[in-house]
């Protein structure tokens, strides 16, 4: 499997911001990019059952506002926003815990959709400080690689071949350059540098298997 990782890289946008949900204190990560398609296609990708799994994970549940969705070995959750074919949001559960996604489509000035991915979640100082936003940013930039690949070319992504990609020396390449990429916008939020260095690194090791420089 061939990919522009540069490319995919450059084409998301990545900030790191904190506010308050639910009356506590919360860490937001936000990821953008564009794609060269209509918004009815986006978001007939996104929330299609019968298109998710072929670039992102098997989906089964009630999918339609206050419905509850299930990704196959994945998260669940509520759906708790929906205006066709611009704004979804749901809850996200996993590991025992909830957070709070949502996604908003518009039209790009230049041409094609822009999708702004938003994941808000109560992340304790010591998890956050150990990680920091790649922990689930690079997450998310495998889903919109996954994305980018089918709505470019229409074809399923093959989960065990992707899988085996991550593995490849292109795959943990594009591992280190997301967790890098979150790592800078972790220091533009305010994160002292070598803490959000020593976190990407962390990171990277997680999702790579490599031990992190740092020991």
């Amino acid at each position: 499997m061939t990919q522009d990782i540069a490319g995919l890289i450059g084409a998301v946008t990545r900030e790191v911001t904190g506010r308050e949900h639910d009356g506590r204190p919360a860490r937001v990560i936000r990821a953008s990019r564009t794609y060269d398609t209509t918004m009815e296609d986006v978001w007939d990708t996104i929330t299609n059952a019968e298109r998710i799994p072929r670039w992102f994970l098997p989906v089964s549940g009630d999918l339609r506002l206050g419905g509850r969705y299930a990704l196959r070995g994945n998260a669940s959750g509520e759906i708790t926003g929906c205006n066709p074919p611009r704004h979804l949001a749901l809850t996200w559960e996993f590991g025992g815990e909830v957070s709070f996604l949502k996604v908003d489509l518009s039209e790009s000035p230049d041409g094609g959709t822009h999708l702004a991915l938003e994941h808000v979640a109560h992340v304790d100082d010591a998890r956050w400080n150990q990680f920091g936003p790649g922990a689930v940013g690079v997450g998310w930039d495998m889903t919109l690689m996954g994305l980018d690949r089918h709505l470019a070319s229409g074809a399923s992504v093959d989960p065990l071949q992707a899988m085996a990609w991550l593995g490849s020396p292109d795959g943990k390449d594009f591992i280190r350059r997301s967790s890098d990429e979150w790592c800078r916008a972790s220091i533009a939020s305010g994160t002292d540098a070598e803490a959000a260095k020593a976190a990407a690194e962390r990171t990277t090791a997680a999702y790579t298997g490599a031990p992190p420089k740092d020991g």
